[in-house]
């Protein structure tokens, strides 16, 4: 997906409120964090918000490819693929591609 600029969305703001606006989510989520205690509860928000979820999606990490569909985020924060044979692989860590890119496997 190609960079963009907030403005170019629509979204007016001047950088002293979008800094605020920024830190003060980052101290509701540093607190429900809670040095991991509060996981659970983000991985749920996070996935209310997710985008991608349910479609297409390769995954490049080291030097091999996942393709599949992303299925959700697991208990220990990876990302859930199944793939087209039914397995499900979970992910760390590599470059995720949704979309046209996906289906052009991640090239």
């Amino acid at each position: 997906m190609p960079a963009t600029s907030l403005s170019a969305l629509g979204v007016h703001v001047g950088a002293e409120e979008l800094f605020a606006t920024l830190s003060d989510q980052w101290v509701e989520f540093r607190t429900l964090w809670d040095n991991g205690r509060g996981f659970a509860e983000i991985r749920r928000l996070w996935l209310e918000r997710a985008a991608g979820l349910g479609q297409r999606v390769s995954i490049q990490s080291g030097g091999s490819l996942v393709e599949g569909t992303f299925d959700t985020i697991d208990d220990a924060g990876c990302m859930l693929v199944r793939t087209p044979e039914g397995g499900r692989v979970s992910i760390s860590a590599g470059d995720v591609y949704f979309g046209s890119a996906a289906s052009a496997g991640a090239a």
